[in-house]
C-alpha cells in the first residue's frame, strides 16, 4: 500500500503483544479514505504470506549469482527462447550479487509449466547464464510451485548467498546506514540501533532479517525526522539469551546494513507501460545493455494485457546514467512508453496533534498508544511516556 511509518512503538513481553503505528501515505498526508482504513483493518485481521492473486498458477524461478552488466538481458532472452511468458518478477542486486524471483507461464498453454523435461531445460540454460565465466560454484537456480512472499524470499535468498560478506563491485552512492549493537546486561537484552535514510518498507526489511537470523524482537521504537529514520530494537535469541560474542555482534551489524541497502534504489527510475507481448522484456533489456545501462533493481508486473515495469539503472560502474543516453533509450523503446520518474521521497509533513484526534476510534487509538508508551517507559526503554 506504500504507507510510510512515521512513528511506532512495539512491546511483546509475555503472552500479549501491543503495537502502535503512526502512518501516512508516501506524500506525508493523513489517511482519510475510509476504504483504505477498512482494508488495513481487514488485512491485519487476516494476515497471510502468500503471493498475489496474479501469481497463482505460475511457475516460480529463483536465481542467485554474480551480478554483471547485461545479465538480465541474457536471462530474459533465454526465457523468451524457451517459450516462457514472464508475468511478474522482482530483481535485487547488492555487493556484486543478484537475486531474482521470476514468475512465468507457458506461452502456448498460458498455464503453469509442468513438463519435467522443459523445467530441466530451463534450469540448465539459466544456470549456464548465471555461471558466466567465473561463477561456477555460487550460481543457483531452482524451480518452485510453492506459495511465498516475494520480498521476504528475496531477503532469504541474499542472506543465504551471504551478500553481506561480499565487497561491492559497483559504486554505491546512497547514505550508508549506521548500525550499532550493544548488550543491556541488567535487562538481558541486546539493543540494536539503526540510523539511515527513511524509505518505504524499511521496517519490514530490518525485521525480516532479524527473524531470519533467529532473533525475537521484544520491544522497539521507531522515529523519523525529515528524511532520516531511527530504529531501536530490544532482541534476544529464541532461547531467551542476548548476543554473546563479538563475532556475532559484527555479523548482526553486517546483516542489517545489507538488509537496508538491498532495496536502496540506486540510479534513475524508469517506468515502462506498454502492451505486453512475447519477448518484450528481452528486447528492453537488450536495449539497456547495448547502451551501457546496468539494471540495479527491477519490478516486473503484468495487468491484463499491459506490462507495467519499473527499472533502476546506472552506468556500468554504478554512477548516475548520462541523461543523453537515457533519452536515446527512450526514443528507441518509445517516449510515451518509457518515462523517467523521480525517486519517491518520504515526506513527513507535520500532522495534526494527537490530542486533536476525533471520535471513539481516535480515542481508542490514543489510549492504546499511551499504554504502549507507558509500558516501554516502565521498562526503562524510553525516556518519557508523554
Amino acid at each position: 500500500m506504500n504507507l510510510s511509518i512515521k512513528k511506532a512503538y512495539i512491546s511483546a513481553d509475555g503472552k500479549w503483544i501491543m503495537d502502535v503505528f503512526h502512518v501516512t501515505d508516501q506524500n506525508g498526508n493523513k489517511l482519510m479514505d475510509e476504504s483504505v482504513l477498512k482494508y488495513i483493518e481487514q488485512s491485519l485481521g487476516n494476515i497471510h504470506y502468500g503471493r498475489t492473486n496474479r501469481s497463482n498458477g505460475l511457475t516460480a524461478l529463483e536465481l542467485t549469482g554474480t551480478d554483471r552488466v547485461g545479465l538480465l538481458s541474457e536471462v530474459f532472452a533465454v526465457l523468451a527462447d524457451l517459450q516462457c511468458d514472464v508475468v511478474e518478477a522482482k530483481v535485487w542486486t547488492h555487493n556484486g550479487r543478484i537475486a531474482s524471483l521470476i514468475y512465468v507461464r507457458d506461452c502456448k498453454s498460458g498455464s503453469t509449466i509442468e513438463d519435467s523435461q522443459k523445467i530441466n531445460n530451463i534450469e540448465l540454460r539459466l544456470r549456464n547464464v548465471l555461471k558466466g565465466d567465473n561463477d561456477i560454484r555460487s550460481a543457483k537456480i531452482s524451480v518452485s510451485m510453492a506459495v511465498m512472499h516475494t520480498e521476504r524470499r528475496l531477503h532469504q535468498m541474499m542472506f543465504a548467498d551471504r551478500d553481506y560478506e561480499r565487497t561491492p563491485t559497483l559504486k554505491f552512492t546512497s547514505d550508508n546506514p549506521v548500525v550499532t549493537v550493544q548488550n543491556w546486561v541488567g535487562r538481558g537484552y541486546s539493543v540494536v540501533n539503526v540510523q539511515c535514510k527513511d524509505r518505504i518498507k524499511l521496517l519490514f526489511d530490518v525485521v525480516c532479517n532479524l527473524t531470519d537470523m533467529e532473533y525475537v524482537v521484544f520491544h522497539a521504537t521507531i522515529n523519523t525526522n525529515g528524511d532520516q529514520a531511527y530504529l531501536e530494537f530490544y532482541i534476544r535469541h529464541k532461547d531467551g539469551t542476548p548476543i554473546s560474542s563479538e563475532p556475532e555482534r559484527q555479523r548482526v551489524t553486517q546483516c542489517l546494513k545489507a538488509a537496508v541497502e538491498r532495496r536502496a534504489s540506486e540510479g534513475v527510475r524508469l517506468e515502462l507501460c506498454i502492451e505486453d507481448r512475447q519477448g518484450l522484456l528481452a528486447e528492453v533489456m537488450r536495449t539497456f545493455r547495448e547502451n551501457g545501462l546496468n539494471v540495479t533493481r527491477a519490478e516486473i508486473s503484468t495487468i491484463e494485457n499491459m506490462a507495467t515495469n519499473v527499472f533502476y539503472v546506472t552506468d556500468v560502474i554504478g554512477n548516475l546514467a548520462d541523461p543523453k543516453i537515457i533519452e536515446s533509450v527512450r526514443q528507441k523503446i518509445g517516449l510515451r512508453n518509457l518515462e523517467v520518474k523521480e525517486l519517491p521521497l518520504i515526506n513527513h509533513q507535520e500532522v495534526e496533534r494527537e490530542d486533536q484526534a476525533v471520535g471513539i476510534g481516535g480515542a481508542v487509538l490514543l489510549s492504546i498508544g499511551s499504554l504502549v508508551r507507558r509500558n516501554l517507559y516502565n521498562l526503562g526503554l524510553i525516556k518519557s511516556c508523554s
